[in-house]
This record gives structure tokens, sequence and C-alpha cells, in this order.
């Protein structure tokens, strides 16, 4: 009696199954971290474009030895951008004559987050906040969720304004 064993051709219907939830499971857990991955990629845009007016207040502090008294005086433009796809403008509260702050605030449009047209979609912010060292002309600065109207949730701000 010579009884010869098959050798197994492929997987079992159990073992697919398994490897079938895993993948699933593993999906349900990236997706959602990637697609906050995504918008924090897009916030970028707003970050630069508060990265360029932090570096003109600098420089005029840092030249003149004080902050601006006129919004005006900053050289930025606070105007509505047209082509941006996150970017709603920059807004920089007037500090006023005895000024020893400024706050530069981002205007985004939420359609990033939450899928609506941008032509419907609402504006959500977040801010800079510079405060002159009494020492020197020496900025330093604090990235802080918008304190006016809606607030762009945490989860899509720079790391630096998170912590």
């Amino acid at each position: 009696m010579n009884i010869q064993k098959k050798a197994q051709k492929g997987f079992t219907l159990i073992e697919l199954m398994i490897v079938i939830a895993i993948v699933g499971i593993l999906a349900a857990i990236a997706l959602p971290a990637y697609q906050d991955y995504i918008v924090r990629a897009k916030m970028s845009e707003a970050v630069a474009a508060l990265a360029e007016a932090k570096t003109t207040v600098a420089e005029y502090v840092a030249s003149q030895g004080s902050i601006p008294t006129e919004a005006s005086s900053f050289g930025i433009d606070q105007g509505n951008r047209t082509t941006g796809d996150v970017l709603r403008n920059i807004s920089i509260v007037d500090p006023g004559a005895a000024a020893t702050s400024v706050i530069l605030t981002a205007n985004v449009y939420t359609s990033v987050w939450d899928g609506t047209a941008k032509a419907v979609a609402s504006v959500a912010t977040f801010q800079l906040t510079g405060v002159k060292n009494d020492d020197d002309a020496v900025m330093i600065w604090t990235c802080v969720p918008g304190s006016t109207g809606t607030a762009v949730a945490l989860k899509y701000l720079p790391a630096n304004c998170r912590g």
C-alpha cells in the first residue's frame, strides 16, 4: 500500500480571509491619517505666505527698532488672492501707536478639508503673533489657531502650531 500525499497548491479560504481582514484594518487606520497629511501639505501655501509676512515685519523691526504703527507700513498685500486654492488672504491687525506686538492672520478656505466648492466655502483662520523683545529689535513669534471667526482645526496646522 503506497499512499502518496499531494502537495498543497495555493492558499486555503481561511488564510485568504485573514489576509483580507488585516489589509482592511490597516486601510481603515491609514486612510484617515493620509487624508490629514494631504490637508497639512496643502496648508503649506498659507504657511509660506505667513513666513513671507513674518520676514517683512522682522526686517522692519530690525532696521527701525520698533513695530510700524500702521498695517499699511508692513508692505504686505492684504487683498484677496484669486489664484490660491487654499489661501484667501493674509490680514494684519493694525498694531496702533505704542505697539509691542503684531498679529498676522492667514485666512484659508475650508474647502481644503471639507470638500465643498471653493466658491461656497467658508473661511477659517490661524495666526502668527510676533512680540518685540524689549532688549533688542528681535521678534519672538508664536503660532496659534485663529482667535477670530472659525479657527483651523489643530490637526491641519503645522507642527509648530500644534504643540
